[in-house]
């Protein structure tokens, strides 16, 4: 067999910071990258994990986005460099982050986030940047695998992605209620 056509992917952004305001002015950068977003979860308390509490501190919110235009998942190495930049220039003193910008793409069998570190089940995709598979799509519900983020297991998240998957099927052509396979 030969390689073939890559079907384009849903981009999606998991953003969190304790000022809800600079959440926004990240969004609106981002659009100005990546054009529109139609999916922007409401804001939800970031509690699931205690990773993040030295450098952030506590009261941690998150917002989920997609955006409409598709784009092809051999970018994804370039959107995590940049918005890696875009969370450099939003900087406390002593270079501590403000916000946490976590790029991925959604197809409709798979969630794959980007990462700066390697690890065993990683992939390593080009510019230091790694594809972290975070969930398998099977019989209509995402499937967390033994290594994916607690703050990504639970009903919550779960539930986004499956309204993000919904708008990426509508975009390309297998939804509006056919049954999707998976």
């Amino acid at each position: 067999m030969r390689p073939g056509k890559v079907e384009p992917v849903k981009l999606i952004v998991s953003l969190f910071s304790s000022e809800l305001d600079l959440i926004d002015s990240v969004l609106e950068e981002l659009t100005n990258r990546f054009g529109e977003i139609d999916f922007l979860s409401e804001p939800f308390d970031f509690i699931e994990t205690g990773y993040y509490d030295e450098e952030f501190g506590g009261g941690l919110v998150r917002r989920i986005a997609s955006f409409s235009d598709l784009v092809d998942p051999a970018e994804l190495p370039s959107i995590k460099l940049l918005t890696n930049s875009i969370e450099d220039s939003y900087t406390r003193e002593g270079g501590k982050r403000k916000v946490n910008i976590d790029p991925g793409y959604l197809t409709l069998e798979r969630l794959v986030l980007a990462s700066c570190k390697n690890f065993s089940h990683r992939i390593y995709l080009g510019e230091g940047v790694y594809g972290d598979l975070t969930f398998l799509y099977r019989a209509g519900e995402y499937r967390p695998l033994e290594w994916t983020y607690p703050d990504y297991g639970g009903a919550r998240m779960k539930g986004l992605l499956k309204q993000i998957r919904a708008k990426y099927a509508e975009k390309i052509g297998r939804g509006t209620g056919r049954k999707l396979k998976g």
